[in-house]
Parts: structure tokens; sequence; C-alpha cells
């Protein structure tokens, strides 16, 4: 479909008047707003103060320095989880420190004897826990292995209960008949199990 051509009246279908033809967006007046910001005073050029602020001028952004930042938090933050870590492994490796005594006095016999006594309560501690841990596991694992068997026994004395009856009831006689006694022997049997439960 095509668009009826503009009228020369001014009631075109662009809905204003024909006066604001050309001046954009909002209006006009882009160009004074520009000439207001840059200072030129009539001119084609900028003026030297117009000049200096425009170059001046804070926006904030300055990629140079927002990538310094950048790197010095990064750096900082590296340097703090290393010496937390470093901390944590001084005093992880580190035993508690003991009073030194001087040589020949009773305090020096003592101290050795406790710090002693506390590597022989602390080594055999560990030991006694992984035995019984150690044990608790070999008596878990015999324990499923006798439920296995017993399953896998009382499957076996299934499977052979099952395969016993069925040759017995596929028994014929020489006329090809099947054989009374075992078919009848087992109608008994269940007859009698019911009876008990």
């Amino acid at each position: 479909m095509k668009r009826p051509p503009p009228r020369e009246d001014g009631a075109g279908s662009g809905g204003g008047d024909g006066a604001k033809k050309g001046k954009g967006r909002w209006g006009g007046g882009g160009r004074r707003r520009n000439e207001q910001r840059l200072g030129s005073g009539g001119g084609g050029a900028l003026s030297l103060a117009a000049f200096a602020n425009a170059k001046s001028r804070n926006t904030g952004y300055n990629p140079a320095l927002i990538k310094k930042q950048k790197e010095f938090y990064k750096n900082a933050k590296l340097i703090s989880k290393y010496k937390r870590s470093k901390k944590q492994q001084n005093q992880s490796s580190n035993p508690p420190p003991f009073p030194i005594p001087k040589e020949g006095g009773d305090d020096a016999n003592n101290a050795s004897k406790l710090h002693s006594k506390k590597k022989k309560r602390i080594a055999p501690s560990l030991n006694e826990e992984y035995e019984k841990k150690r044990a608790e596991d070999e008596k878990a694992k015999k324990e499923r292995e006798a439920i296995i068997q017993a399953k896998r026994e009382e499957r076996e004395r299934s499977e052979a209960r099952r395969r016993d009856l069925r040759e017995k009831m596929f028994k014929k006689t020489r006329s090809g008949q099947p054989v009374m006694k075992y078919r009848i022997q087992h109608l008994l049997e269940t007859a009698l199990e019911s009876s008990n439960k």
C-alpha cells in the first residue's frame, strides 16, 4: 500500500505542522545546544576554554585505572589467603610451645616426661581405634557373607526339590500314561501343609 503524498497546507498525515519539519526527534534545538556546550561563538572552531573543558571533564571512566585497581585488589586477596594458609600451617605443624626449663632442674625431666606421655597416649589410642574399626568391618563382612551363603543354600535346596518334583510329575508308564502315585502324593502333601498353616 502506498502512502499518499504530503500536502502543502500542513494537514498531512505526519501529525504535526510543516514548520517543525527536519528539526529532529525532539523538536529541534540540537545545534544550539551543541554550540552552547562547545562554546563556539558563531564560528565553526572551538574556543580554547571550551576545548580544555571538553578534555578535562571527568566522567569517572578510565579503563587503565580500573584495570590497575582490579589487579591491586586481586593481589591483596591472594596475599591475605597466603598469609592465612601460612598461619594455619604453622599452628598445625608446631605443637604448643612448652616452657624450656633450665638445665639440671627437676622441671626438665618432668617436661620431657609429659611430652613423651602425650605421644604414648595418642599413638595407642589411634591404634586401638584402628583395630576396633577393622574388627567391626571384618565382623560385618562375615555377617554379609553368611547371609549370602544361607540364601544361596536355600535357593539350591528349593531348586533341587523343584527338579525332583518335576521329574516325578513327568514320569510315565510303558503305555505313555502319567504315573498317578506321585501326583496323588503331591496333592496329599500340599493339603497337609495348608492344614498345618
